[in-house]
């Protein structure tokens, strides 16, 4: 989960807080001095933690604070606060709402800008643009090949002019490719380099003074923490950055550039990289990331989520099929696939007020026991995914080879799945509300 280390901590620390009636600053100050090393830990900017840790400890010292009938709930009302600020207050837009917006990708190598460029892409094309991605990165092997197989897989098409020309030329090409073939939105995926060198930031330089795209965007891996944030400075001071999106946020070792990044180039995060699939780019939310980290949860997020994978007519049709108990292992299926496609069981979890690791205590989704439950699935008939019921001790053993499982697999799915059953006759007896997702994983 994100910033998991980091979470436990910090509400480690603030539990002595709410633990006690009453408040001293010798508590504040205590408490501070142990957000302050789990932040550090964390990688993130030691100047940005100390004038951090300085502007809580002088909100949360007043008299005002100490007085109150909670100060615990009010130093953690402040922390977030500044956690809030530090990230950049609000959500940071792109640029949009011309008649042909060109936003330009760069980073080094390693970072996953390739993948990124086709991830905002697929993002951008949901929200109902018409993109046109540019494969300019001539150096790194197979850079090119990756963007087209990418393009194809979102169904968003790539120029390409090979690595004989230069990125400047492929994306001057591009863009006017890009016009005739009537897009609004132009991505190109410039060229990267293992280090930051003169040469790539002239020819960066050259490509933005020439084709003025709207955007300038740094693609940073969350996970080399102040490597990170050191990176955006350069890119910054040399180039002229508009925003950044972290890759790898997923990740909960040397977080801190999420936190860091904002307070020291002024460059704001504009989309965070949570997963390798194409749709698990997110918009930059710092009051979401803010209230995840510490434990608050993240609703919105998680209602977004759900309405990208559910529309209303599979809401009804599945609200049918349980109202009539004809809720088959084919509908199972098809649950457990969108409710993967909102992302991790564990991160999902995360995003629920309270539910954090002490809160869910020994209970861990194994991932790849959803997988063993897709592979039998699958391996079933369609009469068999129907009406269960006929699946004998011979069609068990059947599946079970199919699906490289055992048949002990097969009868707990199958015990899963009676059991979901049961649960959907307990919300048509009463009026308990149902989401599409509640299946019970073991």
């Amino acid at each position: 989960m994100i910033f998991n280390k980091l979470s436990e901590k910090l509400q480690a620390a603030f539990q002595k807080l709410k633990s006690k009636g009453k408040l001293t600053e010798k508590d504040v100050k205590m408490v501070l001095k142990e957000v302050k090393i789990a932040l550090l830990e964390a990688d993130v900017n030691f100047k940005v933690v100390k004038e951090f840790v300085s502007k809580i400890e002088e909100k949360a010292t007043g008299e005002e604070i100490l007085k109150s009938l909670t100060p615990g709930q009010q130093v953690i009302k402040i922390v977030h606060e500044e956690l809030t600020h530090l990230m950049g207050k609000e959500k940071s837009e792109l640029i949009q709402g011309r008649e042909f917006t060109t936003i330009m990708l760069v980073g080094l190598q390693g970072s996953g800008k390739t993948t990124t460029t086709a991830k905002l892409a697929h993002h951008l094309k949901g929200s109902g643009h018409h993109p046109f991605m540019v494969a300019a990165d001539i150096y790194r092997p197979a850079a090119i090949d990756q963007l087209k197989k990418l393009g194809e897989k979102i169904d968003v098409p790539v120029f390409s002019l090979g690595t004989n020309t230069s990125p400047l030329n492929i994306c001057r090409a591009g863009q006017k490719a890009a016009v005739k073939e009537g897009k609004n939105l132009l991505l190109l995926d410039t060229a990267g380099r293992l280090h930051i060198d003169a040469e790539m930031m002239a020819e960066l330089l050259e490509i933005k003074e020439v084709l003025q795209p709207d955007e300038v965007l740094l693609i940073a891996d969350a996970m080399t923490g102040q490597d990170a944030v050191n990176l955006a400075q350069k890119f910054n001071d040399d180039l002229g950055i508009t925003g950044v999106i972290l890759t790898k946020l997923e990740g909960d070792a040397r977080g801190g550039a999420a936190l860091s990044i904002r307070a020291v180039t002024g460059a704001p995060i504009k989309f965070v990289g949570v997963g390798e699939k194409v749709n698990e780019l997110e918009p930059f939310h710092p009051e979401r990331l803010a209230s995840r980290i510490l434990g608050m949860g993240d609703v919105m997020t998680l209602i977004e989520k759900a309405e990208s994978s559910y529309d209303k007519e599979q809401a009804l049709a599945l609200e049918k099929k349980i109202r009539e108990d004809s809720f088959s292992l084919e509908d199972f299926l098809e649950q457990l696939k969108q409710v993967r496609s909102m992302g991790s069981f564990e991160e999902l979890i995360s995003m629920v007020p309270g539910m954090n690791k002490k809160a869910l205590g020994n209970i861990k989704v194994d991932e790849k026991q959803l997988d063993r439950i897709e592979a039998i699935i699958n391996s079933m008939t369609k009469e068999e995914r129907i009406n269960p019921d006929i699946i004998d001790g011979s069609r068990r053993q059947r599946v079970a080879r199919g699906s490289g499982t055992s048949p002990q697999e097969v009868n707990r799915l199958m015990k899963q799945y009676r059991e979901t059953r049961k649960l959907f006759k307990s919300f048509r007896k009463g009026k308990m509300p149902f989401f599409p997702g509640n299946i019970p994983v073991r």
